[in-house]
């Protein structure tokens, strides 16, 4: 007898569901061996557990037994966890894309009993609304469709599988060029809201990818503009609702334009690209308000989102006590209640807090009339109120916490931990983010193979090409903070499993899936910009990045073949593979700058030179006494010169004169990092 098999899964997504009176199965092969037996179509339900809609249409239907019991009448009821199965989730959204829909969770999508989808949705609403049918409506109606007119059902499948499977043409020759990218940066540019930051108009979303390209472009081509954009964008947001100015961490958008009212969920990977990004920013910016909310938000990663052994958790939820936001907003009595009058009143005028409030009634914290931070007293008077708030607002009702641990997203981190440690000089957070490393390697590796998810030791959804690629870029940072040549091992390891079980021998690039996962439908090779950056343009960089490193020239070639194997998609849509094209950068100027630090003498000065400019993709190695066979023939065995610490700047194979003083390091970074 069919029962609802959730309470067997380990997903805290999936584990909300175990409890609905829906028969869910997880997807797996027993769950499409049901579909078969039965001849029933499937009804696949995609969501996360920060998903605010996700939990309104599992509270509207599926703890419903009206909804549920035709739901379980007609249908072979699949959830899953779109953090959990990435891929699953990417050739089903693909194919809602197909149909000409926007995409969104709950996805919602009807599949044959192959697993092939024929028609879908997102968000359904019980009664009909927004002008949308009932999901009972819509459930009967295709119920109806696939008994009784199965030949049209098996044409849309057909369809949907065919255009999901199709690759991208030939290549049209067309290469990723300075002038070109210099083109994108200016155009891009004028994209962006100016006053404000972001993409113009609402909602507004993080978009390191597009920010990442426009920032290399902008210390690339020398762009002024373009530096302003991401500056601007950065600060609105430092300063708006979207950040957690109690506790760190910025939630996932912004549903307006002006950042003040986020969508409250917090995810690991914005955060881990954020951090990022602000840290290069704050290279050549050197703006305390950067320097700040980096650290807030680090400190809130290693108190709220670090679980046992030391792997990153994934997700804030943004729901509590069944009300988005509660967690985080304020009324004006609460602040006086926790501040007492006077400190109120200093506090109130800081933060945006009125007796009406800015949304619902209630306050978000904000500071977007401040362009940056006050005076260093009055910041300290302020951060002594907020520990009282901060403290008061830990006996709330906290919001649900996704503590699995995903590879691809502690990829992010870990590389983002690794560079923000270096350039502030935190070795903790360097500790942090090797912690985090050691998870992955020691309890999300399966013969020599990634797993995707683990939760409470639990894991068995396979690796996709992000998790190796993030974990690469990972390994890399770790090398460049470290000098352990064990993450240079690693990252190498990783590379050859990846061109091994995922390269497309029929036109290149890298697939989603593995050779070996078994329970797709199509393999998809993706190249666009998403929430987070595609596999294949991280990939184009790491392998730069390995042939710099250790002088095998596959690594570049196969960077190359992926730009040709995409040139025609990038041709079609430059703005929707920024990503890609800021990796081309490493391509076409693969920059490396070494410090070897002489003897008595630790390099700080030099190290502060690095540190103190922006060198967006470049390797940045220290090491003692010789170079050793790292990097350039070029620089090969070259060591500190009359035993100071001396540094050398190479672009490709060629590497610069040594230099021991700060202006002449200074000079040579300047001329690695930009052309005319």
């Amino acid at each position: 007898m069919s029962r609802n098999r959730l309470s067997e899964e380990s997903s805290p997504y999936l584990l909300q569901h175990a409890e609905n009176p829906v028969h869910w199965w997880a997807w797996g092969t027993e769950a499409l061996a049901e579909a078969k037996r039965t001849g029933k179509p499937i009804l696949l339900s995609v969501g996360y557990s920060a998903c605010h809609w996700c939990h309104v249409m599992a509270h509207e239907s599926f703890e419903d037994e009206v909804t549920a019991r035709v739901m379980n009448d007609h249908f072979v009821n699949i959830k899953v966890d779109r953090e959990e199965r990435p891929d699953i989730d990417a050739i089903y959204m693909g194919a809602l894309h197909r149909l000409g829909q926007q995409g969104g969770w709950p996805l919602t999508m009807f599949l044959d009993s192959d697993a092939r989808p024929f028609w879908g949705g997102t968000y359904f609403p019980k009664f009909a609304a927004y002008g949308r049918p009932s999901f009972v409506d819509v459930l009967e109606r295709i119920s109806g469709i696939y008994r009784n007119e199965p030949e049209k059902v098996a044409g849309n499948a057909e369809a949907l599988v065919h255009a999901l499977s199709q690759r991208s043409g030939e290549i049209d020759g067309s290469a990723v060029t300075d002038p070109l990218l210099r083109e994108i940066t200016q155009r891009l540019t004028r994209a962006v809201d100016s006053i404000r930051g972001g993409i113009e108009g609402a909602p507004k979303f993080p978009q390191w990818s597009f920010f990442w390209l426009l920032w290399r472009g902008a210390i690339r081509y020398r762009h002024e503009p373009a530096k302003a954009a991401v500056v601007t964008t950065l600060e609105r947001m430092c300063q708006g609702g979207i950040y957690d100015h109690l506790g760190g961490g910025f939630a996932r958008y912004s549903v307006d334009e002006l950042w003040l009212v986020p969508h409250f969920e917090k995810m690991l990977y914005d955060n881990a690209l954020l951090i990022d990004l602000m840290t290069e920013v704050w290279r050549e910016t050197r703006s305390p308000l950067l320097a700040k909310r980096i650290e807030e938000t680090v400190a809130w990663i290693a108190r709220e989102m670090v679980v046992e052994g030391g792997g990153f958790a994934s997700a804030l939820d943004a729901d509590s006590e069944g009300e988005e936001g509660k967690f985080y907003v304020w009324t004006a009595e609460e602040i006086v209640t926790v501040l007492g009058a006077e400190d109120a009143a200093i506090f109130n005028a800081a933060y945006d807090i009125t007796p009406e409030g800015n949304w619902e009634g209630h306050t978000i914290l904000n500071r977007l009339k401040d362009k940056g931070l006050e005076a260093p007293a009055e910041e300290e008077k302020l951060a002594a109120l907020r520990e009282k708030l901060l403290e008061v607002r830990a006996k709330r009702i906290r919001p649900g916490w996704d503590d699995k641990v995903l590879a691809d997203w502690n990829g992010l981190m870990i590389a983002a931990l690794a560079r923000a440690g270096s350039v502030f000089d935190r070795s903790d957070w360097v500790t942090m983010a090797k912690q985090a490393f050691t998870f992955v390697e020691k309890k999300m590796t399966v013969s020599g193979r990634l797993v995707h998810a683990v939760r409470h030791g639990q894991g068995r959804a396979p690796a996709t090409a992000s998790d190796y690629a993030n974990m690469i870029w990972a390994a890399l940072r770790l090398y460049q903070a470290t000098g352990d040549g064990g993450y240079l091992s690693s990252a190498t390891a990783w590379t050859d499993v990846l061109d091994r079980h995922y390269w497309a021998d029929d036109g290149g690039g890298y697939f989603t899936a593995a050779d070996d996962t078994r329970d797709v439908i199509v393999r998809l090779k993706s190249s666009g910009d998403d929430a987070t950056p595609s596999a294949n343009g991280v990939m184009v960089s790491n392998l730069v990045h390995l042939g710099t490193l250790t002088g095998n020239t596959r690594y570049v070639q196969t960077a190359e073949q992926i730009m040709r194997t995409f040139s025609a998609d990038i041709a079609r849509n430059l703005a929707g593979h920024t990503g890609l094209l800021a990796a081309a950068i490493d391509l076409l100027s693969p920059q490396l700058i070494v410090l070897v630090r002489g003897q008595n003498d630790p390099s700080t000065d030099l190290r502060s030179v690095v540190h103190s400019l922006s060198v967006p993709g470049a390797l940045e190695i220290e090491v003692s006494g010789t170079v050793g066979e790292v990097g350039p023939p070029a620089l090969h065995g070259k060591s500190a010169v009359d035993g100071r610490s001396t540094a050398y700047t190479c672009l490709g194979p060629q590497c610069s004169r040594p230099v021991s003083t700060e202006s002449d390091l200074r000079h040579l970074v300047y001329e690695l990092r930009s052309i005319a």
